[in-house]
């Protein structure tokens, strides 16, 4: 079929057989980019043994790890890593074959790539730095834990966290404390906000630093977490907020990123040795993403974590990822890449990381110009935080999304009681409340009543 092609060209006399040859490629590389070709006789003898060896490492991880992967992006992210490596140990195979080198067995590659260098360092700082800053902040609350109705992720107060670096927009703009725009990244509400974090950066940042290494992964989860920080400070400045997510948002983003860049290979026949249906088959993984980025939004309608900081990340992530993972090269499948195809992928590959600086600039101007207490979106709050669960009375929600837990008062005390409470609502302004017909004699007891009584009094339950 190839020599008929040919002998359909129009081809000047005197064409060498080099030539010639370079013409056979050229077809050859267009009927494998349309999937044209019909049997494995019209390859080259340097692809076919390329595609046999990247066939036969496929099989082996089959063997080891079998067809079942996790769910979600992590899923489809491990079968991209894994196509990634078997595509590395194939060009390992070629190169040792070309310079008659000895042959390295696919395990042992795969074993090389968890030792020395190649381990995931930053995860494991990261998980450390974050495992000593729970346990302080634990430490500074007293080693004791706030109430779910303050803290539904079993952790301390709201002023502790204040004091260990949790975002509080008042204190970034009006006193210039702009490391709470990086501490919030290695602090967690408690302990369940702490563990589900701490599961997804192992098995998430682990999976991206093995695979695109330290710099890649330190870029793809610093910059979407201050990047979220800052989205979060302007949108939400009376929230305060804490957690890693931000950055871990930024490596699915960055996951995400690798799958688009990498989409044609993900899903091509070339990568995939077996039926038609199979590679086909990830596309239900897509499906577990969406499953998985709901459920990361229901975490952050819960107090101290917030929505913002979480696709803010992801989109911070997501640019960043297009600059920072490399793009496995179609040439080795025998595909060709046109000029435009290069350029292209030349221009979104700088575009990523300058859009993710200039957007980090002018979300920094935008909050220096702002007062640190207004949001130009005042609804937003409601994207980030929702009293739950809807179907308890006003007194009795597992939580609740306002400043009341803040509020402070002057209790008047005479030889009956306690008789009057001036109370300081969030807003500032001040409401008097009549206790004389309750008996009031313990002060605790009134502390402990302080919201309710911010809820039930005060016309504005939020700090302006």
């Amino acid at each position: 079929a190839l020599a008929q092609a040919i002998a359909e060209q129009d081809l000047p006399p005197g064409v060498s057989a080099l030539e010639q040859q370079e013409i056979m490629m050229r077809l050859l590389t267009q009927q494998l980019r349309r999937g044209d070709c019909a049997n494995e006789s019209d390859l080259s003898p340097a692809l076919e043994q390329r595609l046999r060896d990247f066939q036969f490492a496929q099989r082996k991880r089959r063997e080891n790890y079998g067809d079942e992967r996790p769910w979600g992006i992590l899923g489809l992210y491990d079968h991209l890593a894994g196509i990634r490596i078997d595509v590395e140990w194939a060009e390992d195979a070629a190169w040792r074959r070309t310079h008659k080198e000895p042959y390295l067995s696919w395990s042992d590659f795969q074993q090389t790539r968890d030792r020395g260098w190649n381990r995931p360092f930053f995860t494991y700082i990261l998980l450390a730095v974050c495992t000593a800053m729970l346990i302080a902040s634990f430490g500074v609350n007293g080693w004791k834990v706030e109430p779910l109705s303050v803290n539904p992720m079993i952790g301390p107060s709201a002023e502790t966290l204040i004091k260990m670096g949790a975002k509080q927009t008042s204190l970034i703009v009006n006193q210039g404390e702009w490391y709470r725009l990086f501490s919030p990244m290695i602090l967690h509400a408690g302990l369940i906000h702490y563990f589900l974090n701490m599961m997804a950066l192992w098995f998430i940042g682990k999976a991206v630093e093995q695979c695109h290494g330290f710099a890649a992964v330190v870029i793809c989860f610093v910059i979407p977490a201050v990047g979220g920080t800052l989205m979060s400070a302007i949108f939400l400045p009376e929230y305060i907020s804490v957690g890693a997510s931000g950055g871990i948002f930024g490596l699915i983003g960055a996951c995400l990123a690798d799958i688009c860049i990498n989409w044609s290979l993900l899903f091509s026949k070339h990568a995939n040795e077996s039926d038609e249906g199979t590679r086909f088959r990830h596309l239900k993984v897509l499906l577990w993403l969406f499953f998985d980025i709901i459920i990361n939004c229901l975490v952050g309608l819960t107090p101290f974590v917030d929505n913002f900081t979480h696709l803010g990340g992801m989109i911070y992530g997501f640019l960043c990822g297009l600059s920072t993972i490399e793009r496995l090269s179609t040439d080795f499948f025998g595909i060709a890449t046109s000029f435009w195809s290069k350029l292209r992928n030349i221009c979104i590959r700088f575009a990523g990381l300058i859009l993710s600086v200039v957007f980090i600039m002018v979300t920094t101007a935008v909050l220096v110009d702002s007062d640190g207490a207004a949001s130009p979106c005042s609804s937003c709050r409601y994207v980030s935080c929702v009293p739950f669960p809807p179907w308890a009375g006003e007194d009795n929600k597992w939580w609740y999304c306002d400043d009341c837990s803040r509020v402070t008062a002057d209790a008047k005390l005479d030889s009956s009681g306690y008789y009057s409470l001036s109370l300081t609502c969030p807003d500032g302004a001040i409401e008097e409340i009549d206790l004389s017909d309750q008996l009031v004699t313990d002060r605790q007891w009134i502390r402990r009543q302080l919201p309710t009584f911010c809820r039930k009094h005060c016309d504005n339950l939020f700090a302006s």
